[in-house]
């Protein structure tokens, strides 16, 4: 496994590189992760990875800087998944222009997330469009947890002519339901046992509102709960921790790509 930090040494290694699959991601590496790093492995000549804590994608300077930091257990669970490149650049490599290039998108963007976290998807729009710039990879992986970031993804795609793959993978769960996210680190055992119950009352088949109201019966703070594309999805705290999560509506959820 080769860490990389400079985009220009990149640059030169991608020269040697036709078949590769990418997964970017923002550290704090878990098993949802892992599954993603995975299959880029199985599915491509080459597995690349991308750790980059993004700053423009954080409307909450807070939240930016309390993001868990992990990058040397990052390395070693990338290094267990087979992983041929590790991309580390540093945040005046990826922003030269100081962010003043931004990619903006008008529709979906401002719905759910967007409508919570305003510039949250600016952020990482561009991110996303730098880093497929520079690993130009032949396909990219994201898991379903993201629903509506993965959405945009593959519209940005399909909007500029890119030529990858997008291939999206469901997400992965504890026991107890709770989808794996980097933020749980920061909750302590009571409150991630309390997270837990997020997914099982989008699992219940109540309605939204109802939802709502049990969720912040148990101590939730609930910034949305709603039906969009065949989806259930979520927004809530717990105390300063913001987590998400969604369901498929009809069927089982499952990779697919564009």
């Amino acid at each position: 496994m080769i860490v990389i930090q400079s985009p220009d040494e990149w640059k030169e290694i991608r020269k040697t590189i036709s078949d590769s699959g990418f997964v970017p991601t923002m550290g704090n590496l878990h098993a949802g992760h892992a599954s993603l790093l995975t299959r880029a492995k199985k599915e491509n000549a080459v597995s690349i990875l991308s750790i980059f804590i993004n700053p423009t994608q954080f409307n909450d300077k807070k939240d930016y800087e309390r993001y868990p930091k992990t990058l040397a257990n990052d390395l070693h669970i990338a290094e267990q998944c087979g992983v041929d490149y590790v991309f580390v650049p540093n945040k005046e490599d990826m922003y030269p222009d100081k962010a003043v290039y931004q990619i903006a998108e008008n529709d979906i963007s401002l719905l759910l997330e967007g409508k919570h976290r305003p510039g949250h998807f600016s952020g990482v729009l561009t991110i996303v469009m730098k880093l497929f710039s520079l690993i130009q990879p032949t396909r990219a992986y994201f898991g379903e947890k993201d629903y509506q970031q993965l959405q945009l993804v593959k519209g940005l795609v399909t909007a500029f002519f890119l030529d990858i793959e997008i291939i999206a993978c469901p997400t992965v769960r504890q026991d107890n339901g709770l989808a794996l996210s980097s933020r749980n680190t920061l909750l302590n055992a009571a409150e991630l046992t309390l997270a837990a119950q997020l997914s099982n009352f989008l699992l219940s088949g109540l309605d939204e509102a109802s939802i709502r109201t049990k969720l912040g019966d148990l101590g939730f703070e609930v910034e949305y709960i709603e039906k969009w594309q065949q989806r259930l999805l979520a927004a809530v705290k717990i105390g300063n921790i913001r987590l998400i999560d969604n369901i498929a509506l009809t069927g089982e959820s499952s990779c697919s790509c564009v």
